[in-house]
């Protein structure tokens, strides 16, 4: 049992120590405040494998796919880009691809990447399925992150944010 209590404070150590080896070009700051990580330094954490990474002090353990089978959250969704479109667009996703906020795509801080999950806004029932390739949102009480385009399919882009509920869909 103590053996299994030690592994978060190895995974974070090792994430420390790898963190001295880096090329690290530093940290853009987004209009909410939130400290975002560089895509070099992402891809650098292992966010594209899946593996533990640290952003704001704060260690997140993504699932990996075969926990996500019969997976379901509900909570608060946003839209990505919301005061700061022109930052996002064009630039690569934790998964690697180029963010295209006309596409519908998502980003969780748990699923696996790449992921593909239906999301359902509660308040007027429209739907959409959509694939995970980011990682977000970093604030507090929301669970995904969503394309503008996504926002605008399920009828909150005006609003900003929407109650859904999350399922994943067979990869």
């Amino acid at each position: 049992m103590i053996k299994y209590k030690r592994i978060p404070v190895l995974l974070l150590l090792l994430l420390l120590s790898l963190q001295a080896c880096s090329t690290y070009k530093g940290t853009t700051t987004t209009s909410r405040g939130q400290q975002r990580i560089s895509p070099e330094e992402a891809y650098r954490l292992g966010k594209l494998k899946n593996n533990p990474y640290l952003i704001d002090g704060r260690l997140y353990v993504p699932m990996s796919f075969d926990q996500v089978y019969a997976y379901e959250e509900t909570g608060l969704a946003s839209w990505y880009g919301q005061e700061t479109l022109d930052q996002h667009n064009g630039q690569p996703t934790a998964y690697g691809e180029t963010f295209d906020p006309n596409l519908p795509s998502a980003a969780h801080k748990y699923l696996p990447l790449p992921m593909i999950v239906r999301v359902t806004n509660l308040e007027n029932n429209a739907s959409i399925v959509v694939r995970v390739n980011d990682r977000g949102p970093f604030v507090d009480g929301r669970v995904i992150d969503l394309s503008m385009e996504a926002a605008k399919r399920l009828g909150f882009y005006g609003k900003g944010t929407a109650r859904v509920k999350i399922e994943s869909v067979y990869r």
